[in-house]
């Protein structure tokens, strides 16, 4: 090799180096997927820290939103991971992660979204019946799968979500109230007749943005009236200042991971 050459090698392992090692660095989020009748739903799965096969541990259920959808079991990291990784939550909480990944041709809930006409503005038309969507349906065959493994404590199953997780987080819990054991919802909605089917079933923490251009927070406000007209007694923290990434402080909550924690079946 020439010394001409050699500085120019140099160079470009110096350039392509971190997103070598990046690229190298296994995900401690392992790869799965669930298959129903020809239908996959990938997911990403974090195990506990020195995870033993024959203890029992609480699972957190995480549902993205609308952009994170597809087929490459890696897009709907992107919100969320870093609370879940962070060692301190790591050793105090141990628990069971879980990111599904909704198909771009699917959405977690069956809400109808249409765009009004004359303000060009998305509308959610949440549902109270109707089959689920093919997501919806294999979600809930891996929910069942999971609950029948010998290493889930069937008293701490949680699940959460944003925009369109959000909205899937009340629709799962509508359909299966007695599963979970808290939930989350994040810019999401829901029809506030259904409120009556989980109100007093599912703690639930509400988080929404004020100024949320996408997803009224409107609907998070009705649907918080509506539960606690039903009898329950849900959390709700509406940031002033956020649009509709309010996940970003939802996430960062200190009190959210202790406050999931604190319920069981």
């Amino acid at each position: 090799m020439t010394k001409r050459k050699l500085p120019f090698l140099i160079l470009l392992i110096g350039l392509i180096s971190p997103s070598f090692l990046m690229a190298q660095k296994k995900s401690p989020f392992d790869r799965g997927s669930y298959i129903l009748k020809g239908d996959t739903l990938p997911y990403r799965i974090l195990f506990p820290l020195d995870f033993d096969p024959t203890k029992k541990y609480p699972v957190i259920l995480v549902l993205h939103g609308a952009g994170e959808r597809g087929n490459d079991n890696e897009a709907q990291l992107k919100y969320g991971t870093e609370l879940f990784l962070k060692d301190t939550i790591r050793e105090k909480y141990s628990a069971i992660v879980i990111y599904p990944q909704c198909p771009a041709s699917s959405f977690w809930s069956n809400v109808k979204v249409e765009k009004d006409s004359a303000t060009q503005k998305v509308k959610f038309l949440f549902q109270t019946d109707g089959a689920p969507t093919k997501a919806m349906q294999s979600l809930m065959g891996l929910v069942d799968e999971l609950l029948d493994k010998p290493y889930v404590n069937k008293h701490q199953f949680y699940v959460g979500g944003l925009s369109m997780g959000g909205m899937g987080t009340f629709e799962l819990i509508r359909r299966k109230p007695g599963v979970f054991a808290a939930a989350f919802s994040i810019c999401g909605g829901d029809n506030t007749l259904n409120a009556k089917k989980y109100a007093k079933k599912v703690p639930l923490w509400i988080f929404h943005g004020q100024k949320d251009s996408v997803v009224p927070y409107e609907h998070s406000e009705s649907i918080v009236a509506a539960i606690k007209e039903a009898g329950g007694n849900p959390k709700y923290t509406l940031y002033p200042n956020d649009d509709h990434n309010s996940w970003n402080d939802a996430f960062a909550e200190p009190l959210l991971i202790p406050w999931l924690f604190s319920h069981s079946k």
